[in-house]
């Protein structure tokens, strides 16, 4: 499968499976999930067409592995803007996590912390290689050191996600650690 039709797939099943289900008239169960010959045949019906074998090689080779498979049924992993409970049970987390994220938004950041926006969780990695390439799809990266252990202990849940990613309902910024602010040069 070329990389063109796979991002392509990629794309199509991330904005039904986690956003607009009903675009193409899916329903989802409340855990997200949809059998697969549905979702092929509501794709089909609304002009998008895909075989089983690209659906699996896209599950399969996704690098953020953003899908899961169960049996017949599919359901994108998290990140859903819609009403779904992934039924992850609660987690230890380790001493850290990351957050990728740019600039522009370190303001908003250490004013409220970090919110999950129109997500469910807000989405933490458990490195900083993937929080900086996670901030990286909207310009150059900041990436802020989240003192999980600290959150754990003072009460906050986390829960961790098939694909890695750990989610938490929101990171006050107390429990972060911003970059010190760069100082201007006179030239």
């Amino acid at each position: 499968m070329q990389r063109e039709r796979s991002v392509k797939v990629s794309k199509y099943l991330s904005k039904h499976l986690r956003h607009q289900p009903e675009r193409i008239g899916l329903t989802l169960d409340e855990g997200g999930w949809v059998e697969i010959d549905t979702l092929i045949a509501a794709a089909a019906a609304h002009g998008f067409r895909f075989t089983r074998e690209e659906l699996d090689h896209v599950v399969a080779t996704n690098d953020k592995r953003r899908f899961a498979v169960e049996g017949t049924r599919i359901r994108a992993s998290q990140g859903h803007s819609i009403d779904v409970d992934l039924q992850l049970p609660s987690a230890t987390p380790p001493p850290y996590l990351y957050h990728g994220t740019v600039a522009r938004h370190l303001e908003a950041i250490r004013a409220e912390g970090l919110r999950p926006m129109n997500r469910h969780d807000v989405h933490l990695s458990a490195d900083r290689e993937t929080a900086t390439r996670v901030g990286a799809r909207r310009g150059r990266p900041v990436v802020l050191p989240v003192d999980a252990a600290a959150m754990h202990r003072d009460g906050h849940v986390f829960r961790v996600s098939a694909n890695g990613v750990w989610l938490t309902q929101h990171v006050p910024a107390r429990y972060l650690r911003f970059p010190a602010p760069h100082r201007s040069r006179m030239i």
